[in-house]
């Protein structure tokens, strides 16, 4: 008993032993640790404290020079600018003298007398014959192209009020010169008839214009359609109509002389919207009224309110955003990049918010503003018209010519050409109410009309595409009134049904390859460089030499107008939007896309510096950009003299921002985002000037020769895509 007792007194104290050293170890143990947590302290206060001056060090330094690398920016700017302005004022110069020493009989569109008197001239001219008015429309499109010409160098308001009237004054002479000549065609329909079918159907076109004319001459009950195998067109005639004294037209113009009222319209729309969100809430309808029966003249001094209140909105909103980069802004207005128009973003703003208080939704992307009751009216800012216009229309059939004792005898009207009502007005009525007619019925157009179109050799459609029709009151298009649209991939060929004859477009989605993917700058030499932009549906490739742009596009048919040529940059812009291939953005773009935002003045500023830089720069998309805010942005660059892609372990990381550049150390594929500096770089205050830091000696030459004309392409490219904030 009393060794088990001695036992467990050795045991007892053996443990208070062990738990003493126990305790001593661990109060060791936290010492050591806590000398060490105290000398990484030390240490790591030392690194900040060395980091902290290398960072002023930089500061001071990025201070120092801040003023001269801003200046020799603002000053190699402002020299390409003048440049460029004095190159364009001798082009037109130069193309005036051109069109004054033509001396083929043409006007000139800029001198009223003379293109008046075209006008009056061809107005009073009674050729008919469809050769001759094809080769007169021919001369007045190109007059019309002349005077959007003119219209796009912005001339002041009154010359641009008389190019506008005097465009629309020949868009509808051109149309009623070919009316003229559809007439003169359907009035010896009987001396032209298909031996088979026994009625006419003739085609006439030449490069604008597609005619394809059907006179009803059998009236055959049991006639359905008929198809223009060599231009791919073909409708389906209601059957009470097989019976008719009618002719069917189908005109395809590859202009189009229609949207720009629907856009005026559609302008004026906003423009109202506009007006009615900056009015003050305190001001009611009978304030309003009141204040309009004052004076009639008061319009002008409101509408001047709007615009003034506008401006300070947009003047505000400039001011809150890059500040020191506004400095070598002035005085350029080369291609820069437009913000939103001020009523228009109060106007969005406005919107969402209140659909989204209605919905009880969090914030999402802002449709476009439109009325309940115009739902169905096609907006052409999210929807682009293809191909022309094609001009579906019936009409009476003219009295035919009768041989009677060897004379030719034929009935001469002074209505000219006459439209076949359809439906009849009793049958829209009807058709309103919802009233059913009577199966034993006899009013015409009961059923709808057939259309098959082949899609325009000279356009892509990215996607199957929209048809839309004419509202001739409203002057817009829209689309409802069509039914079972089906488009045939084999024949290329869209096939749809319409309630009633009218003039229809084909409509793709203006930003149906946005937002981007990815996309690349790179040098192919002096002067020249690659700009490749990968869509969310197609991969687009621009060359740019000088002043000339060329596309390049691959797997693609039947755009051999416009793949391969050299253009300017405006002209290949437009060519690019007729014929489909939408890279381009406006100021309501970011309406129908998925953007990533970034402050406007900043973007343009460094799209100018890429300019600068693009002959001996390569640039490139870093999904970094999407992560670092609206007044940052992150692209790949390094330095390429030798034509071919770029090594993915040359690119360098940038981040750039309206006070500061930096070289960043970190790579495009890093796990994370760091702002760390790249060994031995500086801060700069401009993106010319990071860059030119670690160049080459034969990169800087390259630099310093480029071309002011190849510069300015270039920034128009990258102004009008806006690849830093649409991918």
């Amino acid at each position: 008993m009393s060794a088990k007792k001695k036992e467990g007194n050795i045991s007892k104290a053996e443990r208070e032993r062990l738990q003493r050293e126990a305790e001593e170890q661990r109060r060791r143990e936290e010492e050591e640790a806590r000398v060490i947590a105290e000398r990484e302290e030390i240490e790591r206060l030392e690194r900040e404290r060395i980091e902290q001056e290398k960072q002023e060090l930089l500061e001071l330094k990025d201070r120092e020079r801040r003023e001269d690398e801003l200046n020799e920016l603002r000053h190699i700017l402002d020299e390409n600018h003048s440049a460029v302005t004095a190159w364009e004022s001798e082009c037109r110069d130069k193309a005036k003298w051109e069109c004054y020493m033509r001396c083929d009989g043409s006007p000139d569109p800029s001198v009223q007398p003379e293109i008046n008197s075209f006008i009056s001239l061809w107005r009073e001219d009674s050729e008919t014959q469809i050769q001759l008015v094809l080769e007169n429309c021919a001369l007045a499109l190109q007059l019309t192209n002349e005077l959007d010409f003119l219209l796009s160098e912005g001339p002041n308001p009154c010359v641009a009020q008389q190019y506008r009237e005097t465009l629309l004054c020949l868009q509808s002479l051109i149309h009623i010169k070919l009316d003229q000549a559809t007439e003169e065609l359907l009035k010896s329909a009987n001396s032209h008839s298909d031996i088979e079918t026994g009625n006419m159907q003739t085609v006439v076109q030449d490069e604008n214009v597609t005619l394809c004319l059907w006179a009803n001459l059998n009236k055959n009950p049991r006639f359905k359609g008929f198809h223009f195998e060599e231009v791919g067109l073909g409708f389906e005639l209601p059957k009470p109509l097989a019976v008719h004294d009618i002719a069917v037209r189908i005109l395809h113009t590859r202009y189009d002389h229609l949207s720009h009222h629907s856009q005026q319209k559609q302008v004026q729309r906003r423009r109202s919207m506009m007006e009615a969100i900056l009015t003050p809430p305190t001001e009611n309808t009978a304030a309003v009224q009141d204040r309009k029966m004052e004076g009639e003249g008061d319009e002008g001094e409101s509408s001047k309110q709007v615009e003034e209140d506008s401006r300070s909105v947009r003047s505000e909103s400039r001011k809150q955003s890059a500040v020191s980069v506004i400095s070598s802004k002035e005085g350029r207005k080369s291609s820069s990049v437009k913000p939103l128009e001020e009523g228009e973003s109060q106007m969005e703003e406005i919107t969402t918010a209140l659909e989204a208080d209605q919905n009880g939704s969090d914030s999402s992307p802002a449709e476009p503003v439109t009325d309940s009751a115009d739902a169905h009216i096609v907006d052409l800012q999210q929807f682009t018209p293809l191909g022309g216009v094609f001009y579906f229309d019936v009409f009476h059939l003219p009295p035919q010519s009768h041989i009677v004792k060897g004379w030719e005898m034929r009935e001469l009207l002074e209505t000219g050409l006459q439209i076949f009502p359809y439906p009849t007005e009793q049958t829209r009525v009807q058709s309103s109410t919802s009233v059913k007619l009577d199966e034993n019925s006899s009013t015409v157009a009961s059923s709808p009309v057939g259309v098959t179109v082949a899609l325009p050799d000279s356009v892509l459609f990215l996607e199957d595409p929209h048809v839309a029709h004419w509202d001739p009151i409203g002057q817009h298009w829209r689309a409802d009134c069509i039914s079972e649209a089906s488009y045939d991939e084999e024949t290329h060929s869209i096939t749809f049904k319409m309630n009633t004859f009218s003039a229809f477009t084909l409509l793709q989605e203006s930003y149906a390859n946005m937002p981007f993917q990815s996309w690349e700058l790179r040098p192919l030499g002096q002067d020249s460089a690659l700009f490749t932009i990968t869509g969310a549906l197609i991969e687009v490739s621009i060359t740019v030499k000088g002043k000339q742009c060329m596309l390049h596009m691959e797997e693609t048919k039947n755009l051999d107008h416009l793949l391969g040529k050299w253009m300017s940059p405006s002209e290949l812009q437009k060519a690019m939007q007729r014929a489909g291939i939408n890279v381009f953005v406006n100021e309501y773009s970011d309406k129908y896309v998925s953007i990533n935002p970034k402050d406007p003045l900043i973007e343009h500023t460094v799209y100018e510096q890429m300019a600068l830089m693009s002959s001996a720069v390569a640039f490139s998309w870093s999904r970094w950009n999407t992560q670092c805010g609206q007044e940052h942005l992150v692209l790949q660059a390094c330095e390429q003299l030798e034509a071919g892609p770029v090594a993915e372990e040359e690119w360098s990381l940038y981040l750039l921002g309206a006070q500061r550049n930096q070289h960043l150390k970190m790579k495009e594929h890093d796990d994370s985002f760091s702002p760390e500096l790249t060994e031995g770089s500086e801060f700069h205050s401009t993106f010319l000037h990071m860059l030119r830091q670690d160049m080459s000696t034969e990169g800087q030459a390259r630099v310093r020769q480029s071309h002011y004309l190849y510069t300015d392409t270039v920034q128009r490219l990258l102004c009008a895509t806006r690849v830093l904030t649409y991918s």
